[in-house]
Order: structure tokens, then C-alpha cells, then sequence
């Protein structure tokens, strides 16, 4: 039976990663994973996932109003899992389109994404993902004083934290530190 997982972290903790090895897995047995980003983020190619530590794949991208259920069923071989990066990005819709996928096509559908934005708030799609999700998996990565980063702190130009503004900008580790939420709290809330 399949399941929708979602897995979350703070950045810089293999979430990119993570999906490509299961695709990888996927593709070693045989099977079609079919593997999908955010528009939004083209640091690395338009319709690419990248990771950190140079893994990449081919991905099919989705903007905010895409069909995700029927961008799925319109593929010429159904696939035997979708991989979806970035998922913090998608709305309300297309996670409810993504139980579909699950609940009609008996297609197992893994998210990998941020929980929360640099403000401490939940992105739309993974509010949704964490109501929604069979599986909530969390991916752990450490703040520089070595305990579990749960917080994204948003740098300026000058290394300064930011305490307010758009909640997307993309960015990576040039715009981004994860912290945990003691050091967050020192920057970002006090």
C-alpha cells in the first residue's frame, strides 16, 4: 500500500541527497521514479535537483497552480514512485493532489523539504505535508555549537541576521545558517 512521506529538516542536512539516492535505488531495480522540483528554485538549472555534495538529477518542475495528480497520470509510463524536492513549495492543492496520487494510483510519493521558513513559520506545503503525511520523517543537521539545528537564520549582504521580509528568497549557504533554536533566538527573536 502506498504511503505519502514527508521528509523535513532545516538546511544543509541531505534532503536533496536523500532523494536522489532513492531514486537512484528506484532505477537500479528497474523501476521509474519519477522526480519533480519547484519551479522557484533554479540555483542549479531549470529542472534539476542538486545536492551539496555534487549528486544530481533530471527533474520535472511544477509551478504554484500545476496539476501534480494530472501531470502524474498524463506520463507515458506510469512511475513507480515520485520524488518531489523542494516541497515546502507546493500549496495546499497539490499536497491534497499528492494524497491522491497515493490514495487512487497506489503511487508511493516521498517529499523532501523545509519545515519551517526564517521567521520560525511553516511554508504552506509543508503545513499540509505535516497534516497530511503517513510518514513524518525529520533529517538532522547541527548548528555550529553542535546541537540539533531545527531553525533557519536569513543572512543579508553584510552577514547580518534578517528579522523580517519575503518569506521566499532563494539562497543557499551564502543567504542561509541553521541554528539551533538557542542561537536562533539570539539573532533572529531577541
Amino acid at each position: 500500500m502506498a504511503q505519502l512521506y514527508f521528509y523535513y529538516s532545516a538546511m544543509n542536512a541531505g534532503k536533496s541527497t536523500s532523494l536522489l539516492q532513492s531514486a537512484y535505488n528506484y532505477h537500479e531495480r528497474g523501476m521509474k521514479a519519477l522526480v519533480l522540483t519547484a519551479a522557484l528554485d533554479d540555483r542549479y538549472g531549470v529542472g534539476k535537483v542538486t545536492s551539496r555534495i555534487g549528486l544530481e538529477s533530471e527533474a520535472l518542475i511544477f509551478g504554484t497552480d500545476d496539476d501534480l495528480s494530472q501531470l502524474i497520470e498524463d506520463q507515458q509510463q506510469q512511475p513507480n514512485c515520485v520524488l518531489v524536492d523542494e516541497s515546502q513549495f507546493l500549496s495546499k492543492a497539490q499536497v491534497r493532489q499528492l494524497t491522491k496520487v497515493v490514495d487512487v494510483l497506489n503511487i508511493p510519493v516521498l517529499c523532501f523539504g523545509l519545515r519551517t521558513d526564517f521567521l520560525g513559520e511553516l511554508f504552506e506545503g509543508s503545513q499540509y505535508l505535516l497534516a497530511w503525511a503517513d510518514k513524518l520523517v525529520e533529517l538532522k543537521t547541527i548548528c555550529h555549537c553542535g546541537r540539533k539545528a531545527n531553525m533557519v537564520v536569513r543572512l543579508d549582504e553584510s552577514g547580518v541576521a534578517v528579522r523580517g521580509g519575503a518569506q521566499v528568497q532563494i539562497g543557499g549557504n551564502d543567504s542561509y545558517v541553521s541554528m539551533c533554536r538557542k542561537h536562533y533566538r539570539e539573532l533572529a527573536w531577541d
